[in-house]
């Protein structure tokens, strides 16, 4: 089985960061390739940063030739996921879907612990187009950004800080809202005494059992094919 996880922006760093934790999740007999965009946002934060990284993420796929038996977009609460669903012809996991899912079969209520404030718009957005946002408590901000993760004290300590307040707010499970907190679970999961979703990880076993089941993107309706005409994608590319 062969796996391509996309990050949504240009930092290499964060991709490789990613693709270690989707390769710890994925099972014997998994390959996992991680795929970068040519170009887009180095960090993406906010509207603007997010449209643009779901058109680059998607000229990153259609151009993309090698094995692929299923897609995880790794960008929690970026744009693109339903582009995905109609361009390729495997199963497209979201980080941002899959994590709330199984937060759902581990308590009542989750709560997603994200970077900025200002992603809390497009993440609870996302989670009602996914319908699972009547299960979140709350989305916080650690108030850190993207490219500031690479901080593990600080990251955990400002977590852990998020966290509480989304106990507080009734979570019973949190999810980790960003790609790039990948692997705090492990770190942070004790000293909350809560169960810890990694979106890069959920994804990953979902799209293993997507492809181990034989299943694929419905394509009656919502995610039928693009239709035929010409576009013009990014870096001048026809």
């Amino acid at each position: 089985m062969h796996i391509v996880v996309t990050n949504c922006n240009t930092t290499q760093e964060m991709t490789e960061e990613i693709v270690r934790g989707a390769r710890a999740a994925a099972g014997p007999g998994t390959t996992v390739t991680g795929l970068t965009p040519a170009w887009g946002p180095e960090s993406a934060e906010g509207w603007l940063d997010s449209y643009l990284s779901a058109t680059a993420v998607l000229d990153t796929l259609r151009t993309y030739e090698g094995p692929c038996d299923a897609v995880v977009m790794a960008g929690f609460g970026e744009h693109g996921r339903e582009g995905a669903r109609e361009l390729v012809n495997v199963p497209v996991v979201d980080i941002t879907e899959a994590a709330a899912h199984l937060a759902c079969l581990l308590g009542r209520r989750y709560g997603v612990v994200t970077t900025l404030e200002r992603s809390r718009g497009q993440i609870e957005d996302s989670l009602y187009a996914a319908g699972v946002a009547q299960n979140c408590a709350a989305v916080v901000g650690t108030g850190l950004g993207v490219l500031d993760l690479g901080d593990v004290q600080r990251t955990q300590e400002a977590f852990v800080t998020a966290a509480e307040r989304a106990r507080e707010a009734g979570a019973e499970v949190l999810v980790l809202g960003c790609a790039g907190m990948t692997g705090l679970q492990r770190a942070v999961g004790e000293k909350l005494d809560l169960p810890v979703v990694d979106g890069v990880a959920a994804a990953v076993k979902l799209a293993e059992s997507l492809v181990s089941l034989g299943l694929r993107t419905s394509r009656v309706g919502s995610y039928a094919r693009p239709l035929p005409k010409r576009r013009v994608w990014g870096a001048g590319r026809g």
